[in-house]
């Protein structure tokens, strides 16, 4: 089933049809993520790579269904699943303990990370991005298996967390 935005703005998936979509074996784990439109476009990403869930961990400011969110999301909110979990790290030993066998990469400017091209990603995996202004906080990058980062050529040091996490998703699905 392909949505256009009308429709999916419009839509209120049914059990049965939440059911038929096949999932990856990928989660997006977001830390202390504030700006309600990069949640929003990271639930359409994780629509777009089939995501099997998104973990929405920490502060947020607002959670699913806020009208902002939905407005970025283009309805796909309603058909990604999500949680939301108190912490971060709650969150990450969670799914150590579901999925066996899961990496958890942070996506992060840090002096252990790699250049996200050479990572060996494979499923399962988990994504972990962060706070727009204080990134992935330090206990949790302390948790990750990998810490990559993408390379940065201009005078600003740094992408949109979703731009990152995109740019990083197509990569590791490429494989």
């Amino acid at each position: 089933m392909k949505l256009k935005a009308a429709q999916l703005r419009s839509s209120d998936p049914t059990e049965s049809q939440l059911a038929k979509v096949k999932r990856r074996q990928i989660y997006i784990i977001c830390d202390n993520i504030l700006d309600t439109y990069n949640i929003g476009s990271i639930f359409r990403l994780a629509d777009a790579v089939a995501a099997s869930k998104v973990y929405l961990c920490g502060n947020n400011i607002a959670l699913p269904p806020y009208h902002r969110i939905t407005k970025a999301a283009v309805g796909t909110d309603k058909w990604v699943p999500w949680e939301h979990v108190r912490t971060t790290k709650v969150a990450i030993l969670k799914l150590r303990k579901q999925v066996p066998g899961i990496k958890i990469v942070a996506i992060e400017q840090d002096k252990k990370s790699v250049d996200y091209r050479t990572f060996d990603y494979g499923e399962p995996i988990a994504f972990i991005v962060g706070h727009e202004t204080t990134g992935v906080s330090r206990g949790v990058l302390d948790l990750a298996d990998v810490i990559v980062e993408l390379p940065i050529y201009g005078v600003n040091v740094s992408l949109n967390v979703m731009v990152s996490l995109a740019i990083v998703l197509y990569r590791a699905i490429e494989k």
